[in-house]
């Protein structure tokens, strides 16, 4: 009982004593407001492609559009992260290397470039795209190349020094030129000025000053021995981005980009995959690159880089009519179709030139098959074929890399992508 009467004695003392609560709100915190521009050209667009271009034909077009829809939202959710905040205030987002970690952690140029393509793309659809496509581009500008300032740094938080990578820098200048087009340049960003900036870089940096062929990196001498002007990856043959580039900027520069680009890739296809049209994952002096030259042993096969040039040089060709680039897509897509027996599940994952299945490739994976549709786009011949190839993989999911490659095509098979 004393201490009951105690303690409720000290806590009255303690009402008596405590300063009064303050009944007003605090002022929020001032954080930058924004309103999102309109859209020039909002979700679904239903391009126009080349003419005797097909699309899958055994699904409707909203069915299509619907599936790139439920694909997109699959994508956003498990591969765009929140990273933190700018001294302005903006949110940034970055595209994560991986499902789960470590690669979670990890944000490579090549995927930031991937989302800042498709953010531009699926305006119209989500209220949230410049947002997030803004943010994406505060987190570039904040990881800078250490060689080009202009440039994105390929790997975050990679704690070596810091260069780029061609194809995400190619990508993230695409992607501003695209956001230019859907919203304008007189927003948060001027993202005309800020392309014109990166294409520069690219230029100066990464396309080689007599081969006009695009480099590794601004971390390559043109002058070195072992990686140079004369040594480029065939996934980095983006020919839609380089003609973007050149009406951009006015610099019929990029027209000799696309040309040295493409004759080179009919140079391998006639001198050392005649039959299958494939490309090798890395090319030096006109040549197949040799074993381990970059990263290993297939260097100079078809595998995860090459496997991107049929959705690249194919989309050249439904964009652009052009007829080069059709008929090096043809090769492959002809070839693939009659090697797998007309069924997608049966394409193995990685080829010799010859091809000759690569050792350890019998497994299926999306990442081989969804380029391979783009590339039967070109053909009606093979509306079949790209029935099949879009049902293989229009519902799959895998990770980061298979997923947004498949989700880049699917915009293209549905008659949604669309350049500047």
């Amino acid at each position: 009982m004393r201490k009951n009467l105690f303690l409720l004695v000290f806590l009255m003392l303690a009402c008596v004593a405590a300063p009064a609560v303050a009944t007003s709100t605090p002022e929020p915190t001032s954080m930058p407001t924004f309103t999102p521009a309109p859209h020039g050209r909002p979700f679904p667009q239903h391009v126009t492609y080349a003419p005797n271009s097909i699309l899958p034909n055994h699904r409707t077009q909203e069915q299509l559009d619907d599936d790139v829809r439920a694909y997109y939202d699959y994508w956003k959710a498990n591969y765009v992260a929140e990273a933190g905040t700018t001294s302005d205030g903006i949110m940034m987002y970055r595209v994560v290397l991986g499902k789960d970690e470590p690669t979670r952690s990890t944000t490579v140029s090549e995927g930031q470039g991937y989302g800042m393509v498709i953010m531009p793309i699926m305006a119209g659809y989500d209220p949230e795209a410049q947002v997030i496509f803004d943010g994406m581009w505060a987190f570039v500008d904040t990881h800078h190349s250490e060689i080009d300032p202009r440039l994105m740094d390929w790997n975050v938080p990679l704690e070596e020094g810091s260069a780029s990578a061609f194809d995400g820098d190619a990508d993230i200048a695409f992607g501003l030129l695209l956001a230019d087009a859907q919203w304008g340049s007189d927003g948060r960003f001027n993202y005309k000025a800020e392309a014109d900036n990166m294409i520069a870089g690219i230029l100066e940096s990464t396309i080689g000053p007599e081969s006009h062929l695009p480099m590794l990196g601004d971390w390559v001498n043109v002058g070195e021995p072992q990686y140079n002007q004369f040594t480029p990856r065939s996934s980095d043959f983006i020919l839609v981005n380089f003609r973007a580039f050149g009406k951009a900027t006015n610099n019929d520069v990029w027209d000799d980009v696309v040309f040295q680009s493409q004759s080179l890739m009919a140079d391998i296809q006639e001198q050392y995959s005649p039959e299958t049209g494939l490309m090798p994952d890395f090319i030096v002096n006109g040549a197949p690159a040799p074993e381990n030259f970059l990263e290993k042993v297939t260097d100079g096969a078809y595998n995860y880089n090459a496997g991107r040039v049929p959705w690249r040089v194919g989309t050249d060709a439904l964009l652009h009519d052009d007829s080069l680039s059709r008929f090096l897509v043809q090769k492959i897509s002809h070839w693939i179709e009659a090697s797998a027996e007309g069924d997608p599940l049966r394409i193995r994952s990685g080829y010799e030139l010859s091809g000759e299945p690569l050792p350890d490739s019998d497994y299926f994976t999306t990442f081989f098959v969804a380029p391979m549709g783009v590339a039967a786009m070109n053909d009606p011949a093979q509306q079949e074929w790209l029935n099949a190839v879009y049902d293989a993989v229009y519902d799959q999911h895998i990770d980061y890399y298979e997923d947004s490659i498949d989700l880049l095509c699917m915009m293209v098979m549905s008659g949604n992508f669309w350049s500047p």
